[in-house]
């Protein structure tokens, strides 16, 4: 092996695509940032706090306590009983969405804490068919709703979808009424459903659940609405004010409740559970005693085995 082997990969340039994974450029500003430095910003631009989507996995992280989300019902996946084919048939579709997120619906529900609360969690993932509605998602919404019940903790929803799931036609649109019965439900019993909607949430989620919640909190910029803003456009025959659709528009005009910054997300949604379940949320101090304590069992557990042994 020649000198010229042993240093060949050094010369090598880096492909554009693994040059691209390392800059972020953000859609509003246009600034260019390091990946590593915008995701320590929880995926906000520094410069123009503009709020970029992010994944299942990182909103996760971000609103639960460290290792406290646990998934159920991942097993349940989309089945096709109308046999529905466009271009492609929907068996295709979902199986691309399963290759394309690693899970088997648009929707993952689970079990947290928050600040310490036990909380019933729902994300929607965009990346799966664009977060579409359809009878598994729905499904999944449900029973959180029931097992905030059973347990008497709070539902989150987090929304990010483009509506009902076209290729389950009416059983899609049955998904609507179905979970806004159980949320119905989940208020009849005194307990609250706070709903956070990002960037976008349209169509029927926005008609039912996203829009029932006894908070509903939207993060900064995102868009939110029914029909797209050109059929509206086209339908009224007139253009549409600047902003139409904006968080910060439908916060002025009454619409939503509260836009919230993505790093005081978190804080902000464990003080309204807090209120609703006459809860203290806990503070990141005591969450840290809470560690040292167990960490302090741990050693004299550890030294009392020594002397056993």
């Amino acid at each position: 092996m020649s000198i010229l082997d042993l240093f060949g990969n050094a010369n090598k340039k880096t492909s554009k695509s693994d040059a691209s994974a390392h800059w972020v450029k953000c859609k509003s500003c246009q600034s260019l940032m390091y990946y590593k430095e915008i995701e320590k910003q929880q995926f906000v631009c520094p410069k123009c706090g503009f709020h970029m989507r992010i994944g299942v996995n990182d909103r996760i992280n971000i609103l639960v306590d460290k290792d406290s989300f646990v998934e159920f019902d991942a097993g349940l996946k989309p089945v096709d009983p109308l046999r529905f084919v466009d271009k492609k048939s929907y068996v295709k579709r979902v199986e691309e969405g399963i290759a394309k997120t690693g899970r088997n619906s648009s929707v993952v529900s689970g079990e947290c804490t928050i600040n310490g609360i036990g909380t019933q969690l729902v994300v929607f993932d965009f990346a799966f068919m664009g977060g579409s509605l359809g009878s598994v998602e729905g499904e999944k919404i449900l029973r959180a709703v029931t097992r905030a019940m059973e347990k008497r903790q709070g539902v989150i929803i987090v929304s990010a979808s483009g509506g009902a799931r076209m290729q389950e036609s009416t059983f899609s649109l049955m998904q609507m009424s179905k979970t806004s019965a159980a949320l119905a439900r989940l208020a009849e019993e005194g307990l609250p459903y706070i709903s956070l909607l990002t960037d976008p949430t349209m169509g029927g989620v926005s008609a039912s659940f996203a829009t029932l919640g006894d908070i509903i909190i939207v993060e900064p910029g995102a868009l939110i609405g029914f029909a797209g803003q050109r059929v509206i456009e086209q339908t009224i025959g007139s253009a549409l004010p600047e902003g139409f659709q904006r968080a910060e528009f439908l916060l002025e005009k009454g619409s939503i409740d509260m836009v919230v910054n993505r790093s005081e997300m978190k804080n902000t949604i464990a003080d309204l559970l807090g209120i609703f379940l006459d809860q203290e949320p806990m503070t990141a101090t005591r969450r840290r005693e809470d560690s040292d304590d167990s960490d302090d069992d741990h050693e004299e557990e550890y030294k009392q085995s020594k002397i056993l042994y």
